[in-house]
């Protein structure tokens, strides 16, 4: 792996060739950590390209090394919808809480760097996912209530530790919120399994029969759903 020397400090990179770019960018990243990304350069354009941006570089490595496991930054993915969508974290001292933009390609969050960050990360990316949950979700259980015959006296979206969703004795269906990082068959698949629910409160065969009903391949949707993580 390349190097250049800037001060006292070593930057080690990578080169990433990208033929048809019109400029050469620099990403600095936790698990790639700092790649030049454009057409194919010699050596010494490349360290040049480096050192013109060094004390940027310095400064982005000098962030990531206090990142700790888990922490959303440039370069993280976020689910939604069941894809993992690219992340790019931005500093604005103006702003009194974090700001999430997502433009179907990614996810760009503006955050105060005097903030306590991923704390208001957090909070602005359940408040995203409650919103978007609210939008796409509730409109399908009104749907599939009506396709199913299988009617419901309320529906409510909540932060659920251990489960995906419920239906209570008298009938009102409760969603985490969370499923809306899943893909529409498996939103699905957890709004008819709690609308059957409706119908009969228990597992027994007779509910699998009216869920086989409604969604014949019930089993292969569960099997997926066993595979996710809550």
């Amino acid at each position: 792996m390349p190097e250049v020397k800037y001060g006292e400090k070593v930057i080690k990179y990578a080169i990433e060739n990208k033929d048809g770019l019109k400029s050469h960018y620099i990403s600095v990243e936790k698990n790639t950590g700092v790649v030049l990304k454009g057409s194919a350069v010699s050596p010494l354009k490349a360290e040049q390209l480096i050192l013109k941006k060094a004390k940027w570089i310095i400064d982005k490595l000098a962030l990531l090394e206090n990142v700790e496991e888990g922490d959303i930054v440039t370069g993280s993915r976020i689910q939604y919808l069941g894809r993992r969508y690219y992340v790019v974290v931005e500093f604005d001292d103006q702003l009194s809480s974090a700001e999430i933009l997502f433009n179907h390609s990614q996810f760009k969050i503006k955050v105060n760097p005097s903030s306590a960050i991923q704390e208001e990360i957090n909070l602005a990316l359940f408040e995203f996912y409650r919103e978007k949950a609210v939008e796409k979700i509730m409109p399908r259980i009104k749907k599939w209530s009506k396709m199913t015959g299988l009617s419901y006296t309320n529906a409510r979206l909540m932060k659920l530790e251990k489960r995906w969703g419920s239906c209570t004795a008298a009938n009102t269906i409760i969603l985490n919120i969370n499923t809306i990082k899943l893909p529409y068959s498996l939103i699905d698949y957890v709004i008819v399994h709690e609308l059957c629910h409706t119908k009969i409160k228990n597992h027994s065969k007779e509910y699998w029969a009216e869920l086989s009903k409604h969604m014949p391949n019930w089993k292969a949707l569960d099997e997926r759903m066993m595979g996710v993580r809550l």
